[in-house]
């Protein structure tokens, strides 16, 4: 009994060892000397070059300025002014035009939605939906249990009204349920909701009487400036509009989304440095905001809404990605998207600096290197990559945890066995 219970104890504190020590970081290095950026861009480049399997854009921030910039692509060049579908990098943009709202008086964050709403309501269930506010869609925190992510819609293909999409969507990430209910208790936890944003792109329409994607392209994307950027389709085509790739080079068509506000932001990587300078203050004195948001309400949606692995992850609108050494977060978001859309953008608001990575033909590789930037940065690890890696980490730690007790077992047989004679 002793053995066994010294075993299960070993293979308890060995699995915790490894999901404890990957969060902190205890067995990795950053990808170059922290402060070199020549280095870390260096570094960047090896892995674009190992893994560009269609179109790559890098920028580095430094001090709220672009000091470096990389690109690569397998087919028609790319650079920083090539528009890329975003996936849902666009929550984020999309956040603002909430907040606007919010500092207009017109919204306010801690009223349930259903008092802004006419054309949908959310179905009648076991929790009261008056819980489901702005705020907790924002953060994703209002109890909807959808799992959305949306594939989107081919060419030619008819596209749902937001309506049929928040009853049943018809373009479901596998696994996703694609409806939108109450599933658990608003408040309660932290549960990714792609169907809450678009709820939230409902909420505008009706507060502001404009479709979602002329609101704001006057309220924030014109405003900041992000000339070049559209959750429009029709306007994307005119513009200088990047090829997408499938992970073996083939070019893929560009889908087209009922979910604008969750998936379906079409910009450039010069946009997004525009986007990440609002949250700046400005090289001749403009506010944080520029305007379009009240300084103090940006710094409003980096405070933590949600937490999981013992972590504040999620702020209004903003992933939380790691502690920045002055008390506040890296902060920014990720996307991914079929066929093999990643992109990701993270900023460091006490320092200024900050990356931006799209790329299309390699699922993960944006997510990849802002996580290595991310602790190259800070020396803290980046949450979102270590959600996306769990499964890896969760199954290393299990095999170290079998290979214990079978080492144990064998040991206990070699120690047991009977000797000749």
């Amino acid at each position: 009994m002793r053995v066994v219970l010294v075993t299960v104890g070993l293979a308890i504190a060995w699995i915790a060892a490894v999901l404890i020590g990957s969060l902190q970081g205890w067995y990795r290095a950053p990808l170059s000397p922290r402060g070199d950026l020549r280095a870390f861009s260096e570094a960047a480049h090896s892995l674009i070059r190992s893994e560009c399997r269609g179109n790559v854009v890098l920028v580095l921030i430094q001090d709220g300025a672009v000091r470096h910039e990389h690109a690569c692509s397998v087919g028609e060049p790319v650079d920083r002014d090539s528009v890329f579908q975003v996936a849902s990098l666009s929550k984020w943009i999309s956040a603002w035009g909430v907040m606007a709202l919010v500092d207009a008086g017109r919204i306010n964050l801690d009223a349930p939605v259903s008092s802004y709403l006419t054309r949908w309501h959310l179905p009648d269930g076991d929790f009261d939906a008056d819980g489901v506010t702005v705020r907790r869609l924002l953060s994703h925190t209002a109890g909807l249990t959808d799992g959305l992510g949306y594939e989107g819609f081919e060419p030619g293909e008819r596209i749902q009204t937001l309506e049929e999409s928040l009853t049943l969507a018809a373009d479901p990430m596998p696994d996703a349920s694609g409806t939108v209910i109450v599933g658990h208790e608003p408040g309660s936890r932290w549960q990714y909701s792609g169907g809450g944003y678009t709820l939230l792109q409902l909420l505008m329409e009706e507060v502001t009487g404009e479709a979602f994607e002329s609101y704001m392209q006057r309220a924030v994307l014109d405003p900041l400036g992000m000339r070049d950027s559209t959750f429009e389709w029709t306007r994307a085509e005119r513009l200088k509009l990047a090829d997408s790739y499938e992970v073996d080079s083939t070019r893929a068509p560009h889908r087209h989304y009922t979910a604008l506000a969750a998936a379906s932001l079409y910009t450039t990587a010069s946009d997004l440095t525009r986007f990440v300078g609002a949250h700046l203050p400005g090289p001749n004195g403009e506010p944080i905001g520029r305007k379009v948001l009240e300084s103090g309400t940006v710094e409003q949606m980096w405070v933590p809404q949600a937490r999981r692995l013992g972590r504040d992850i999620w702020g209004l609108g903003t992933i939380l990605y790691a502690q920045n050494g002055e008390g506040r977060f890296v902060v920014g978001h990720d996307g991914n998207n079929a066929p093999a859309i990643n992109t990701a953008v993270r900023l460091d608001p006490d320092t200024g600096n900050g990356i931006i990575v799209l790329a299309t033909g390699a699922p993960l590789l944006a997510t990849t290197i802002a996580g290595e930037w991310v602790f190259w940065e800070t020396g803290n690890v980046d949450i979102f990559e270590f959600m996306v890696g769990l499964d890896r980490t969760f199954w290393k730690a299990a095999a170290g945890a079998v290979g214990i007790v079978v080492g144990a077992m064998c040991l206990a047989w070699w120690r047991l066995k009977p000797t000749a004679g």
